[in-house]
């Protein structure tokens, strides 16, 4: 790492700079600001009048056409999904009648949906493009009609199992068996109780690791929206759902209830079980309503973005992206703005393996900034890279930040170039949370990589168990932009 150290420094590093680069490299102070479209434009999907389709899963089949899923329990097939034109795409019916599809996941010739009540095995036997056959592979947990009984699906793991996230009987109770749970479903059928502790799920994903992680959203024992690793066996927190280790051994026994008015992580410290949240997502500042998570596994097709995931939210319409890391064991990491103004609330997110990313939209129960009552689109990167925060690592001393783009030496070495703010939620039987236990550390230091890739910040006080919001207003690429998102919020659970 090249240091930096404060003005006397600066004046001999941006010498050296001057006389390097040649006059075209040098930063465009007065170059226009980039803007969100110029790299990821949206293509919107053309629904067929009359069709409500309320996109709550995708999936790609064989042949290039996308499953669509709806909400109302239809499934649309649609042909052309990557035409560089709407014209050109056409919707089919393919199946009805289901209840709630919130997962799909294509194996061989069938297509397993998720809906409300179990996991069915799809298929058209008779290749018509319309299905004929429906097959329970599992009903393995219980519904009362409660609308926010939700049942989020996985995609098929290495194993060949899919993963179910159950909300708990009104997003509060477990009255019905297994709600706030989540259950592996082996091929066979078979039901393997995984964590419990679970809310109100608005997705489930695999990283590129291929780890589970599902979103929870902000209410009872959640004070904000977060993302959270699926680690076998462990408790989610919240303990509604904690009746039915009377029923299973598979995960052992019923941890302690977690005292109401705490912090999280006083609580993980006490509770073997207890599973922090990798991510939390700052309440009205990235979100309000996490939902469909998506790995970047297309070889750098979306963009510099490769193995890091992609969660929507439903009523803010946008789509944020998430770096994750583990320390001491467990995932942590931090999200940072993606993409806005997509057509409805954001609800489904896929990436094929071509590098298009598809998101899925409903305004049904909350009502989204989008608009529009259902929404189908696509994003493209057009190739150019973005200047962003790429990454953040967590370190003993502080955070090193890696960009998309080499960064201005002179703009990037001044402290005040950047800001940092943290706080936590209070870990709580009522509904969500304030942000509290705020705290203002200084930045102490900035050490600069030679090939201005990475910026080490040195900070005093670290806080473990805080969000560690920073901004980086003054910070320049050494083409003179500003950061395209300037944010970034770390969730530090454990100090390397």
């Amino acid at each position: 790492m090249h240091v930096i150290r404060r003005s006397l420094v600066f004046k001999s590093v941006l010498g050296t700079v001057l006389l390097l680069l040649p006059l075209g490299n040098m930063p465009a102070q007065d170059a226009k600001p980039a803007v969100e479209d110029d790299y990821y434009p949206l293509l919107t999907l053309p629904i067929p009048e009359g069709v409500v389709l309320e996109a709550s899963a995708l999936e790609m089949m064989s042949g290039g056409t996308l499953a669509v899923a709806s909400r109302r329990g239809d499934i649309y097939l649609v042909e052309n999904p990557l035409s560089p034109s709407a014209e050109t795409m056409k919707f089919n019916l393919f199946a009805g009648g289901l209840h709630e599809i919130l997962g799909l996941a294509r194996k061989g010739e069938g297509l397993f949906v998720t809906q409300r009540c179990e996991v069915t095995r799809v298929l058209d036997t008779n290749k018509d493009q319309l299905a004929d056959l429906f097959e329970t592979v599992s009903d393995g947990w219980e519904i009362n009609g409660d609308y926010h009984e939700y049942a989020f699906g996985s995609r098929h793991d290495r194993d060949g199992n899919i993963w179910v996230v159950l909300c708990l009987t009104g997003s509060f109770n477990s009255n019905s068996k297994y709600r706030g749970w989540c259950l592996r479903i082996t091929p066979e059928g078979k039901v393997i109780p995984t964590c419990s502790g679970i809310r109100s799920p608005g997705g489930i994903g695999m990283n590129a690791a291929g780890d589970m992680f599902y979103t929870d959203n902000q209410g009872p024992w959640n004070g904000t929206c977060s993302l959270k690793h699926l680690r076998p066996g462990s408790f989610q927190g919240h303990p509604a759902g904690n009746r039915w280790y009377e029923i299973t051994e598979a995960i052992g026994s019923r941890p302690p209830d977690p005292a109401s008015g705490s912090r999280i992580m006083v609580e993980a410290d006490r509770i073997e079980q207890l599973e922090p949240p990798a991510i939390l997502f700052p309440y009205k500042k990235m979100g309000q309503s996490a939902s469909g998570i998506a790995c970047d596994t297309s070889g750098g097709k979306f963009g510099p973005f490769q193995g890091q995931l992609f969660v929507g939210d439903q009523t803010f319409s946008t789509v944020m992206r998430v770096s994750l890391e583990k320390v001491k064991g467990h995932y942590q990491g931090a999200c940072f703005p993606f993409r806005s103004g997509l057509a409805s609330g954001s609800l489904s997110v896929m990436i094929e393996p071509g590098g298009s990313m598809f998101v899925g939209g409903t305004s049904r129960g909350w009502g989204s900034r989008g608009g529009r009552p259902f929404s189908l689109q696509r994003l493209d990167w057009t190739g150019r890279v973005p200047f962003e925060i790429l990454t953040v690592h967590a370190l003993s001393d502080g955070f090193e930040l890696t960009f998309t783009q080499p960064v201005d030496p002179e703009s990037a070495s001044r402290t005040d170039a950047y800001t940092i703010g943290t706080y936590t939620y209070i870990y709580q039987s009522s509904y969500g949370s304030p942000e509290v236990d705020h705290t203002t550390p200084s930045i102490v230091g900035v050490e600069l990589s030679k090939d201005g890739r990475r910026v080490h910040l040195q900070i005093d006080k670290l806080q473990r168990g805080h969000v560690h919001e920073l901004h980086l207003p003054g910070v320049r690429s050494r083409d003179g932009q500003p950061l395209l998102h300037d944010a970034a919020y770390y969730t530090l659970n454990y100090i390397p």
